[in-house]
Parts: C-alpha cells; sequence; structure tokens
C-alpha cells in the first residue's frame, strides 16, 4: 500500500504519541511500509524541523521519537509555563537520590544511604510514585534487598535519549546547586 504523503502521515503518528513512539510501534500500523523507507522519512523530518524557522524539534528519545521544544526557547517557555500551572519540582533530597539511581543502578536503599548519608525510604516511594525509578529484582546478598533503577519516564521527563546521555557528576551536582538555589528564592518571591 502506498501513501499520498508519508512524511505528513508520520509527522502526525509522533505528535499524536503521548510517550515517545517507536519505530517498531510504526511500522505494525503501516505494516506495508519498508521499515528502512519509515526511518528514512523520520531522519528526513527531524532534518526539517532543525531549521531555524521551527520552535519544535523532532528528537529520538527513550527508543522513539517525540516532538519537544528547541532549547534556545526554554527560557522564555518557562516563563510561561510559570504563568498557567505551577510546576512540580522534585526536592533536593529527591534529585540527589535520583541521580545516586540514574548513576549506580542498580542499587539499593542501604547503599544510597550510604552514599548520601541520610534516609531514603521516603524519597524512594516518592520517586516511584513518579514514576521516575522502579524495581530491578533483588540483590544477591543477605536479606536480599531490593535493587532500584530509573524508568522510561525518567529519560523521557529530563530529554534522555538513554543513559549515555546523562551529564557528567560535575554537570549534575551544578544542577543541583541551581535547584537549591532556585528553592531558596520561592520564599523571597511569595
Amino acid at each position: 500500500m502506498s501513501y499520498s504523503n508519508l512524511s505528513a502521515l508520520l509527522e502526525a503518528i509522533v505528535y499524536l504519541a503521548k510517550e515517545p513512539v517507536s519505530l517498531d510501534a510504526i511500522h505494525k500500523v503501516l505494516p506495508d511500509v519498508d521499515r528502512n523507507e519509515i526511518q528514512q522519512k523520520l531522519n528526513e523530518l527531524m532534518e526539517q524541523y532543525r531549521a531555524a524557522e521551527h520552535g519544535i524539534e523532532m528528537r529520538e528519545v527513550a527508543d522513539g521519537f517525540r516532538f519537544s521544544t528547541k532549547p534556545e526557547h526554554h527560557e522564555i517557555l518557562k516563563q510561561f509555563i510559570k504563568s498557567q500551572i505551577p510546576v512540580t519540582r522534585l526536592s533536593l533530597a529527591a534529585l540527589e537520590t535520583l541521580a545516586v539511581i540514574a548513576y549506580k543502578q542498580p542499587v539499593t536503599v542501604p547503599e544510597i544511604q550510604d552514599i548520601r548519608g541520610v534516609h531514603a525510604a521516603g524519597v524512594i516511594k516518592t520517586l516511584l510514585d513518579k514514576k521516575f525509578v522502579t524495581t530491578a529484582g533483588r540483590k544477591d546478598v543477605l536479606g536480599r534487598p531490593i535493587l532500584y533503577k530509573t524508568t522510561k519516564e525518567f529519560l523521557i521527563h529530563f530529554g534522555l535519549k538513554d543513559l549515555g546521555e546523562l551529564p557528567s557528576m560535575e554537570e549534575f551536582e551544578e544542577l543541583i546547586k541551581n535547584q537549591a538555589a532556585a528553592e531558596e528564592e520561592i520564599p523571597e518571591e511569595a
């Protein structure tokens, strides 16, 4: 079967998807179209959206494709979002715990607590509730503690294609410092 404008159809599919849509998922709904042709059209769309006149781009994130805003517009867009809906933030403790899990995964609560030096069970529950982390089995040691790892939602939330795109530890520490500074400013603004 031939589609008169495969690019437009792929653009609509990626736009409609709530999560990054994989090449496999696209091919399932377009089984008569060669996978290589789908990949080629997706690559062309990604290139097209890189042009300066577009405020959004198509990116590969978490083994799929999704639309996102361009980094050069983020500051203005943050202001816009703040004016619309209060932003849900992660606490400094949650960010620190998430960093430990992201860089050391799979990791147990006692290992996280050894690194952070504070109790982490409550923060783990928050990260589980937000679906940023999930269980990854049990460690084969005395007591068989639960192992934790990051999820696809973690990659999506932070705009990462995979864990290889995690910032260096130094960059992450800087992000945490900036988060702490931003949290200190909030009471002054209120």
